[in-house]
């Protein structure tokens, strides 16, 4: 296989997925290669929007945080996520949950990504209230034109620094997960076929990247939604006894390629503007599936003890596994540490996940 552009062999390979996940940082000498750093998405991204709103989706309990240095923080995982570690790479602090701040003069980044949310306003609305994407992107817009305004001399100094800085997604899992899937909650799967739904995400979508792109962004990274029929929520139900649902992974397959044509879309379209998709899909499949190249004992069940045997967040409190480096799952929905870290470190300087370019070439442009 290759990461970063480089042949490894399979012991190569478990060396350097385990190595990555006790990366504190990687060297970044001098000042940050970008601005700042602005997060948005769902509660794979999330770190702690979630903790100041009344919803059933919350991560500020252990186990989650076992692994991270400031224990349980919010985020729907042990350690670090992956815009934890694409911050750490930029040379720039972790992007704080936009909700914990009140007025901000925080010129690093904001994080307005919320667990249980999508695309569609409505996705997720059974567990609590949550940040749909809009509802993100009026928080950024009031960051930028409340907040950021009086950080800068004059509008051509922050429009620059806007256009410099990198804002990163994670959405559309739970446009599934909490919507179409759920034929007895919501009715998306009756009204529409999966090519039509996936286009319906995409039109909106577009709506927002082209409200962002107005605002002054200019460098934005998108990842697929993975394969969420492997996913321990949906594959290890007694229905499915553990096997990926190939239906569902489907489903996730025309999302992507749609979201792949609409990025190019974009970028096409917006002049100055570059739309990167990050092909997190094709590399989470196969970890799950072949555990072993990637020096995984478990690519299938998850590292915490959960409710429903095995197939929900984690029992607060519980006892995790004794080797959560060696797990893809920390829970029913959620990676470990160790594979956000694969996926960021390819995305940021390797050649196979993040196309047309890596982030670390997007921010030299």
């Amino acid at each position: 296989m290759r990461i970063m552009g480089i042949k490894l062999s399979v012991s190569s390979l478990t060396f350097l997925f385990l190595s990555f996940a006790n990366f504190s940082s990687v060297s970044v000498e001098g000042s940050p290669i970008a601005p700042a750093l602005y997060v948005f998405g769902d509660s794979l991204f999330d770190s702690g929007n979630n903790n100041f709103l009344p919803t059933l989706a919350r991560a500020n309990f252990l186990p989650y945080g076992t692994n991270f240095p400031k224990g349980a923080t919010g985020r729907f995982t042990n350690g670090k996520t992956v815009a934890d570690f694409i911050a750490e790479f930029l040379g720039l602090p972790y992007a704080p949950p936009n909700l914990s701040i009140h007025k901000s003069t925080i010129l690093t980044g904001l994080n307005y990504a919320s667990g249980s949310c999508g695309i569609l306003p409505e996705t997720g609305s059974r567990l609590g209230e949550c940040l749909n994407l809009k509802e993100q992107l009026d928080l950024f817009e009031r960051t930028v034109k409340s907040d950021l305004s009086g950080q800068f001399n004059n509008s051509n100094d922050l429009a620059e620094y806007l256009s410099k800085s990198i804002f990163l997604f994670s959405v559309g899992n739970n446009d599934y997960l909490n919507n179409y899937l759920q034929p007895k909650l919501y009715d998306t799967s009756k009204r529409y076929p999966p090519p039509q739904f996936a286009q319906l995400l995409m039109d909106d979508l577009s709506h927002h990247f082209e409200r962002l792109y107005n605002l002054g962004a200019r460098k934005t990274v998108m990842f697929e939604i993975g394969p969420l029929g492997c996913i321990p929520s949906i594959a290890k139900t007694e229905k499915h006894d553990g096997d990926c649902v190939q239906g569902t992974n489907q489903l996730a397959s025309i999302f992507n390629e749609r979201l792949r044509v609409t990025l190019a879309n974009l970028t096409f379209t917006f002049q100055g503007s570059l739309f990167v998709l990050g092909r997190a899909n094709g590399i989470g499949y196969d970890a799950i599936t072949s555990p072993l190249k990637y020096g995984l004992e478990d690519g299938s069940n998850p590292c915490c003890k959960t409710w429903n045997n095995g197939t929900s967040s984690c029992i607060p409190f519980a006892k995790p596994c004794s080797q959560p480096n060696s797990h893809f799952f920390w829970d029913a929905f959620h990676l470990t540490e160790s594979a956000n870290s694969v996926i960021a470190t390819g995305c940021f300087n390797g050649s196979t996940i993040c196309t047309p370019l890596n982030i670390q070439k997007l921010v030299q442009i």
